[in-house]
C-alpha cells in the first residue's frame, strides 16, 4: 500500500506548475509576468498529510533522486558501440544532410535517405519515403518565404550512437503567397525546436524528426514545422494540432484540485 495511487498523486501535486508562466527568458520573443510560481516552492508543499490523503508515501532526502548526478560516460558508451559510423564522422554526414546540396532528400532526389526512411514529428507521421518526397515536392515553403534555419548543437546519442540530435530556431520573412495569404513582410520567428537524424551502416537517413522545445518563444502559437507558418500568417488549418495547446477542461480541474490542496496545506 506504500506506493498506492504514487503516479497520480504525484501528477495531481505536481499541476500547478504545469504551464505556469512565471519563468521568463531574455531572450523570449514573448513576455509572461503573471504569478511567478516555481515548480520548486510549489513542490515544496507535498507533506505527509497530502500524501495520506492519497494512500502514498513521500520519497526522502535519504533516499534515490531522479537527481544523481548520474551522467553517462559518453567516452566508454561511444567506445563500446557497434554502429560503423563514428561520432565526429557521423556529425560531419549531419551536416551535409542539413546542408543546401541535400536539404534532407530535397534536393539529391531522395539519395540520401535510406528505403525503410520516415518522417516523424510530435503529430505528424511516421511518413514513408515516397510520401515524404512528395509532400515536400508539392508544398516548397522557399516560394513564400526567406528561411533561415539557424541549427545548432549536433550531438550524436551515446545511448542511441545512430542518432544526430540538434536544435534550430526558424525564422523566415513572408515574401509570397502562401495559402491565400498575400505577402506582408512579416517576420516568422519560431520557437526553438529539437530535431534529430537517424542512419543506417551505409550513412543513410532511416529517420527524420522534430518537437518544439519551448511553446511560449516566437510568434507561431508554440507550433514548429509547416504548421507555424501557417500560424504565423494567419491561416492555420481548422484542427487543434495546427492551433497553440490549450489545456483540456479535464487537465484544468485537476491543476485546480492541485491548487485547493496547496491552500489547505498552507492552513
Amino acid at each position: 500500500e506504500s506506493i498506492k495511487m504514487k503516479v497520480f498523486a504525484t501528477a495531481l501535486l505536481a499541476f500547478p506548475a504545469v504551464g505556469v508562466e512565471g519563468f521568463t527568458s531574455s531572450n523570449s520573443a514573448t513576455s509572461h509576468s503573471q504569478n511567478p510560481v516555481s515548480t520548486v516552492s510549489l513542490m515544496a508543499t507535498v507533506t505527509e498529510a497530502q500524501a495520506d490523503f492519497f494512500g502514498t508515501t513521500v520519497t526522502t532526502a535519504d533516499e534515490k533522486s531522479i537527481f544523481d548526478n548520474e551522467f553517462v560516460n559518453e567516452a566508454d558508451l561511444f567506445a563500446k558501440s557497434t554502429f560503423p559510423i563514428k561520432p565526429d564522422d557521423l556529425k560531419k554526414r549531419a551536416e551535409y544532410i542539413l546542408s543546401p546540396q541535400c536539404g534532407i532528400g530535397t534536393q539529391d532526389n531522395g539519395e540520401c535517405l535510406a528505403d525503410d526512411f520516415e518522417f516523424c514529428a510530435a503529430v505528424v507521421g511516421p511518413i514513408p519515403l515516397k510520401e515524404y518526397i512528395g509532400a515536400l515536392d508539392s508544398f516548397k515553403l522557399e516560394d513564400s518565404f526567406d528561411i533561415t534555419s539557424n541549427f545548432f548543437g549536433l550531438n550524436v546519442d551515446p545511448m542511441q550512437p545512430n542518432r544526430v540530435w540538434f536544435m534550430n530556431r526558424v525564422r523566415g520573412i513572408h515574401t509570397g503567397e502562401f495559402l491565400g495569404a498575400a505577402p506582408t513582410g512579416k517576420e516568422i520567428v519560431y520557437p526553438p525546436q529539437t530535431l534529430h537524424l537517424d542512419f543506417n551502416e551505409d550513412g543513410k537517413v532511416t529517420e527524420f524528426g522534430f518537437y518544439t522545445s519551448d511553446r511560449r518563444q516566437g510568434n507561431t502559437g508554440g507550433l514548429g514545422g509547416a504548421f507555424g507558418f501557417m500560424y504565423g500568417v494567419g491561416k492555420p488549418l481548422p484542427i487543434p494540432e495546427c492551433q497553440p495547446f490549450k489545456r483540456s477542461k479535464r487537465f484544468r480541474f485537476l491543476n485546480w484540485i492541485g491548487g485547493v490542496l496547496s491552500k489547505l496545506q498552507k492552513k
